[in-house]
């Protein structure tokens, strides 16, 4: 397990870390395949601990029991939960996502912060985004803490890895319009879509890649350069930026109520 805390390991392997009760429960529930789990006694502390090795054992997952001091060298949190498993995350390809009737798609550009990213992918799954295209320089999507702080959506939410040349080839193959989250641009209220229009041409029916981009850095310029549109959040003054998880979110929130 101890190669698994490395991202070349786990994209190797096609494997990853979950680590805590709650995060064990959501790649069950989602039907992921766990190849097996660490066990130290602080799990059967809790009904809820207890209850979640009994599920394991019933459907046969292999469970090691070790002291809680060996569960630590394998824990990415201060206080493991006593339950560190390792899971097959789902692979996605990009022909996968749901697109039919106007789907919006969330695309991360090179964000770095792995917290960020999980967050990116909970706010994409929670508001019903047809799925998340990660992008060169972003990171790792199945990283201890970007599992963490997705809460379970990873296991849920389709999310593809492409290049850029893919990327821009499959949304020219699917028709994709391509928005860029920009500090300046077009305001997000004028950059809706209008209901009058139809599929080509950025209306209701016309698929749309939300871009959001580097916390300091934003969208780069071959990205910029191929959008249709750059959309900027109006801020108040004195306000210089937002979080890109925030942003995003109220992006999100606002092309998906209006598509």
């Amino acid at each position: 397990m101890l190669d698994l805390q490395r991202r070349k390991a786990r994209g190797r392997r096609g494997l990853a870390l979950v680590e805590g009760v709650r995060l064990v429960e959501e790649a069950l529930a989602a039907g992921l395949k766990l190849r097996g789990a660490l066990v130290s006694p602080d799990l059967e502390r809790t009904a809820r601990g207890t209850a979640l090795r009994a599920e394991l054992k019933r459907q046969g997952i292999t469970i090691e029991d070790v002291s809680a001091r060996a569960l630590e060298k394998l824990a990415d949190t201060e206080t493991p939960q006593g339950i560190v498993a390792v899971v097959e995350p789902r692979k996605w390809a990009a022909d996968e996502l749901p697109l039919a009737g106007g789907g919006v798609v969330l695309v991360i550009d090179g964000v770095q912060d792995p917290g960020n990213v999980g967050t990116l992918i909970r706010t994409a799954h929670a508001l019903g985004a047809a799925g998340t295209v990660v992008l060169r320089g972003t990171a790792d999507i199945v990283s201890p803490k970007a599992l963490r702080a997705a809460m379970g959506a990873t296991f849920r939410h389709p999310v593809v890895a492409l290049d850029d040349t893919g990327f821009i080839a499959w949304a020219r193959k699917h028709g994709v319009t391509l928005w860029a989250a920009a500090a300046v641009g077009t305001p997000l209220h004028r950059a809706l879509p209008d209901p009058g229009r139809g599929k080509g041409d950025g209306g209701r029916d016309s698929p749309i890649a939300v871009i959001v981009g580097n916390e300091g850095a934003g969208v780069r310029p071959q990205l910029n350069a191929v959008s249709t549109k750059r959309v900027a959040i109006p801020l108040s003054q004195g306000a210089e930026s937002l979080n890109v998880a925030v942003a995003a979110g109220i992006l999100l929130y606002e092309v998906l109520r209006g598509h």
